[in-house]
């Protein structure tokens, strides 16, 4: 049975949205190649639609990109799963489309798959999958910043308590943390 497995680049204050992102992102070679294992070791990607429609605007065409070229190979390549109340019919991307029920959608992909779905950001997906209690596991990548403004990790969302299963720290002072929702 697939795991749903929400992941986000962060600061320490919880930010994970700013006008560029590269003003507190740290790319570092030791956390990518991690981040890149994952992706790996995932069976599909699923998607909010705006998350979706971003992405599938810009990774197409980075696979020249040699900072990225790894990255983008396996996202493009992989399987994606569109949660949308508004998109239909056939998806650009290797992208599909769910119908109905988010909860039975989601709950038949774990069934389906035997590796990791991966859910890209903090958005509404995110927060109704936490909601739902469909996520298996919380993966924050915590970046050495603090961000005065913008939106943080799951407003509004909770309570959840969360069990720590790996701490991963990085040269570069980023830190991966991963949690389970406790009781699981």
């Amino acid at each position: 049975m697939g795991k749903v497995i929400v992941r986000n680049q962060v600061t320490v204050n919880g930010s994970f949205e700013a006008p560029t992102p590269e003003d507190w992102l740290e790319l570092d070679a030791d956390s990518n190649d991690a981040s890149l294992e994952q992706l790996v070791l995932a069976d599909a990607l699923l998607l909010g639609r705006k998350t979706y429609e971003g992405l599938a605007a810009v990774w197409p065409h980075l696979g020249e990109d040699p900072t990225i070229g790894r990255f983008a190979e396996r996202i493009n390549s992989m399987p994606k799963y569109v949660a949308t109340r508004t998109l239909s019919g056939p998806l650009d991307w290797n992208a599909t489309a769910l119908d109905g029920d988010l909860v039975q959608s989601v709950s038949a992909l774990k069934e389906k798959h035997s590796g990791d779905l991966i859910v890209s950001g903090c958005g509404e997906l995110a927060h109704s999958l936490a909601r739902q209690g469909l996520v298996d596991e919380f993966c924050f990548t915590v970046n050495p910043h603090l961000w005065p403004a913008g939106p943080r990790v799951f407003d509004g969302v909770g309570p959840i308590r969360l069990q720590l299963i790996a701490a991963t720290p990085y040269r570069s002072g980023v830190v991966q943390l991963r949690y389970r929702p406790a009781g699981s």
